[in-house]
């Protein structure tokens, strides 16, 4: 294990690639979700 194998975090920053062990962006948990077709009452 190590520089060539994909499954280590230093597999994926040598092959430049992202995945559960070493994840892009952080994603925003709580982000919300836009509603369509509502207006606000008048």
């Amino acid at each position: 294990m190590g520089a060539g194998d994909l499954r280590t975090r230093k597999g994926k920053i040598s092959n430049g690639s992202h995945g559960k062990t070493r994840p892009g962006r952080a994603r925003k948990k709580n982000a919300p979700a836009p509603v369509a077709g509502k207006s606000k009452p008048r």
